[in-house]
């Protein structure tokens, strides 16, 4: 038996697609990332929450490298994070990314920004980057809005873009930074829509929000950060009606009294 254990320990879980080790970051004088460990499993969807400045947009950008860790390792699929070039670029192809703000090139059309990093990045043909194209944003609800510029979209729609976008990349992972926080109350459930659907197909993601609602219905797990920490992991069910943390506690009656 030992000598399992051993074997075990030496080498990544089977099903472990992102691990953080100690991970430290500062900002000045400020603490925003503290001895942070975490693991991602394939096919887990992890919701992050937790009060502003608690540092759960920095977690969430760490692990594809927009922001730097001084301390600590991250890895994906087993490979350490590459510092920068080539490596850094086939990386975040890996890993896609939705923001607050869509980001979507103004002066491209819908079809034309998620065909993109599929031509440039993947050296997809023209054609079947359209193909594919043209089949995510049906798979979001806006296939009619192809030919169409970003201004011309609601912000509910651009952000259905934008996940589309990420999608053609076939990434291990999808990263989404507070994705409805930009939005209009009423776009909001077309966008959670679209990623409880994503859930339920399986794909990985890492989820900051504020958005309870998607973190009960929607998480495998719920991440509680504050203060640079991580205070609480459980499942939904286990964190909402029983928060073993004060800090926690706290935070749930601020903001589930309604």
């Amino acid at each position: 038996m030992a000598e399992v254990s051993v074997t075990k320990d030496a080498a990544p879980a089977a099903d472990e697609l992102v691990a953080l080790r100690n991970v430290n970051k500062h900002f000045g004088a400020l603490h925003v990332l503290q001895d942070i460990d975490l693991t991602i499993d394939r096919g887990e969807v992890v919701v992050v929450i937790g009060p502003s400045g608690s540092g759960k947009s920095t977690l969430c950008r760490a692990i594809n490298r927009l922001e730097t860790v001084e301390s600590g390792t991250i890895t994906i699929d087993g490979k350490p994070l590459p510092q920068e070039g080539k490596e850094l670029a086939r990386l975040r192809a890996d890993v896609g990314m939705v923001f607050q703000s869509f980001n979507l090139f103004a002066h491209k059309t819908v079809l034309e920004n998620v065909m993109l990093g599929q031509v440039k990045v993947r050296k997809a043909e023209k054609s079947a980057a359209e193909d594919k194209a043209r089949k995510l944003l049906d798979r979001v609800g806006v296939g009619t809005q192809a030919d169409k510029y970003p201004a011309q979209l609601s912000g509910g729609q651009q952000q259905r873009v934008a996940i589309a976008r990420a999608l053609a990349m076939d990434p291990k992972i999808m990263l989404f930074d507070e994705p409805t926080s930009a939005l209009d109350p009423e776009m909001i459930n077309e966008v959670l829509e679209v990623m409880q659907q994503l859930a339920r197909d399986g794909m990985t993601m890492v989820v900051v929000t504020h958005e309870m609602g998607f973190a009960r219905s929607a998480a495998n797990r719920v991440v509680f950060m504050a203060d640079g920490r991580i205070v609480e992991e459980a499942t939904p069910d286990q964190f909402f009606s029983h928060p073993r943390s004060d800090r926690a506690k706290d935070f749930l009656s601020k903001i589930l009294h309604h």
